[in-house]
């Protein structure tokens, strides 16, 4: 899955030792915000020290995340992890894509909407 978006939180590197081999891991969530007429926001985690600097991602970023989701049970209790695998900047010169607004179209050669009842004589609607 992909989201696109600008990232908006950097929280706490959490760090940690596996319990069955005993090797450290380290782990830092990130929150991504849409330019969505409603906008939503998501958290994600990059995990490995190694990723994370890799990834290298900084605060009001404009970012594409690849990431996959994963549901685990803990105490009767189930928990998800949106885990990013894929970071992609967006380009800057690229702006971000407008939103559907509710307007009229919009004649070209004149600048004003279109009037669709100047050509249309007929009424053929069936209501």
């Amino acid at each position: 899955m992909e989201l696109a978006g600008k990232v908006i939180a950097i929280l706490d590197v959490r760090t940690g030792q596996s319990k069955t081999t005993g090797n450290s891991w380290m782990v830092q969530s990130y929150v991504i915000e849409t330019h969505d007429q409603y906008p939503k926001k998501m958290v994600f985690e990059v995990f490995g020290e190694d990723k994370i600097k890799q990834f290298n991602i900084q605060a009001g970023e404009e970012i594409n995340v690849s990431f996959d989701i994963d549901a685990r049970q803990w105490q009767d209790k189930w928990f998800n992890s949106i885990r990013a695998w894929k970071v992609e900047r967006v380009n800057a010169e690229s702006p971000v894509p407008p939103v559907d607004a509710p307007f009229p179209p919009m004649n070209p050669v004149v600048g004003e909407p279109v009037n669709f009842t100047d050509t249309d004589k007929t009424d053929d609607l069936p209501f």
